[in-house]
């Protein structure tokens, strides 16, 4: 079998909010580094405790960046969920079958994960899928991978070309 590259493109939301939380806390480690007194309402201590606050602020993004989605690929064995640093895979002797839904994750609930800087991964709940874990970077483009314990949430660049591919697979 030949391997199939999907890429992950980012939609508008995830890019929108990624540039913005991203802004927001350099912005705030820049007034932290930068301010003389501190506001009022932030009630920080002196300055040794203020550079552990701006470390903290600077690994919000830092600790989302790993998580990226860079792409799927269908081998022989499953999808390859390629992350920035490691790669999860979807075992095709767990995969029952696909479906294209292009708003999959509107109206589900983030239980734990990161809800769109750079990424919407993690552990989601709908009432339309229960339970399940999204690997998503754009919310128009989603497919739901149905297995025989999980459901997972996947957005590759072409969802058709996807659900054909995967489908194709378990009927081979």
């Amino acid at each position: 079998m030949t391997h199939h590259h999907f890429k992950a493109p980012w939609g508008r939301t995830l890019l929108i909010i990624s540039i913005f939380m991203t802004l927001v806390t350099l912005g705030a480690a820049i007034v932290l580094t930068l301010g003389r007194q501190t506001p009022p309402f932030l009630n920080l201590p002196a300055l040794p405790s203020r550079g552990l606050v701006i470390a903290a602020v600077l690994l919000i993004p830092l600790g989302a960046l790993p998580f990226v989605i860079r792409g799927y690929v269908l081998t022989k064995d499953g999808i390859l969920i390629k992350r920035l640093w490691w790669n999860t895979v979807l075992p095709f002797t767990e995969v029952r079958s696909v479906e294209l839904e292009p708003l999959a994750l509107s109206h589900s609930f983030r239980t734990c994960g990161n809800g769109g800087m750079f990424s919407f991964t993690g552990f989601y709940w709908s009432r339309q899928l229960g339970h399940f874990r999204a690997y998503v970077t754009d919310l128009n483009r989603t497919v739901i991978v149905h297995m025989n314990n999980r459901t997972a949430v996947l957005s590759p660049d072409d969802p058709e070309a996807f659900a054909r591919a995967v489908s194709a697979h378990l009927h081979a």
